[in-house]
């Protein structure tokens, strides 16, 4: 959908099906299946303790139909090792981006059944890449959610108007941990991979959403199609706008500091990370790590998946 040919979100979303957070949540219909076999290595951090919450932020790769069988892009055959790699993980929260919806429907059938998400397609309903956010129902409360576009309209499915030609979106969910008794912004999105411009007016649309929440610990996952440290979105965002990088902050680092964009190659030392787990000061951050485990010598995704194991302060 171009933005010339954008309609109303709320009209959109509703004849989709999408009449309040009841019917946006999307739950198991049936019992998950067994767990698949484990990745080729250990959990990293694994399944959280009682009052921490284990983040994930993975972009799984669209199912490219390009990419036939043999190709390591091929969706198929990387099924299997998402599946994988999510049992051994098990994240509490994971923010997935260019997620399709039966990629993502794959996705929930590898997760046990207490989990959900939330999230739309970015040309609206299930249409679309999706930036949705999967949670532990057990854990968390979905309180309230919604989905906007990166730009001057983002009330508008499709809307682009920051120098972006690819629609660009953020889905939030603000949750009650059920461990602690705290609330917990969770914001997860996909920022353009061609425009400057579009990169730095979307993180300052973040700060905007986390200023409408005070007082309210935010965790912020994305694949920021910049690289850490040397880009104007993570100065906007960590050195202007006072959120903290979790890698860098971690008490304890588990991974080297690959770069999250191996393309299904062998993994860099300081090749640059592109895919960031953000939080404001009061979440403490006590372990980060940047997957690169395999299942049978494939990769899941190309993407390394990034973990954070965060408590809410």
């Amino acid at each position: 959908m171009t933005a010339n040919q954008t309609v109303s979100r709320r009209s959109a979303l509703t004849a989709a099906g999408a009449l309040g957070v009841a019917g946006a949540v999307f739950s198991h219909a049936a019992t998950a299946e067994a767990a698949p076999p484990q990745t080729d290595t250990a959990a990293l951090i694994g399944p959280a303790g009682d009052g921490e919450l284990h983040i994930m932020s993975f972009n799984i790769r669209f199912d490219n139909p390009a990419a036939g069988p043999g190709n390591p892009d091929f969706w198929q055959d990387r099924i299997g090792p998402i599946r994988a790699l999510l049992a051994t993980e098990q994240p509490t929260i994971m923010g997935v981006q260019e997620a399709l919806f039966h990629q993502l429907m794959a996705i929930e059938e590898a997760l046990p059944e207490y989990f959900d998400f939330v999230g739309y397609g970015r040309d609206g309903g299930s249409e679309g890449e999706y930036s949705a956010i999967f949670f532990d129902d057990r854990r968390l409360d979905l309180l309230e959610w919604d989905q906007y576009w990166l730009s001057d309209n983002p009330e508008l499915i499709g809307s682009a108007t920051w120098g972006n030609t690819v629609t660009r979106i953020v889905t939030w969910g603000r949750f009650k941990d059920l461990s602690t008794g705290r609330q917990v912004l969770v914001v997860n999105t996909h920022f353009d991979h061609e425009s400057e411009n579009a990169r730095i007016r979307s993180a300052q649309a973040l700060l905007e959403l986390e200023a409408r929440h005070p007082g309210i610990p935010t965790i912020l996952t994305g694949d920021f199609n910049s690289r850490a440290e040397a880009s104007s979105a993570y100065s906007t965002l960590v050195r202007d706008g006072g959120v903290v990088d979790t890698w860098n902050a971690a008490a304890r680092r588990l991974t080297p500091e690959y770069g999250t964009f191996p393309d299904y190659q062998e993994p860099v030392v300081d090749g640059g990370r592109i895919d960031w787990i953000l939080a404001t000061p009061d979440v403490a951050v006590l372990q980060a790590a940047i997957n690169t485990s395999t299942t049978g010598g494939r990769y899941p995704s190309d993407h390394a998946p990034v973990q954070a194991l965060v408590r809410l302060t």
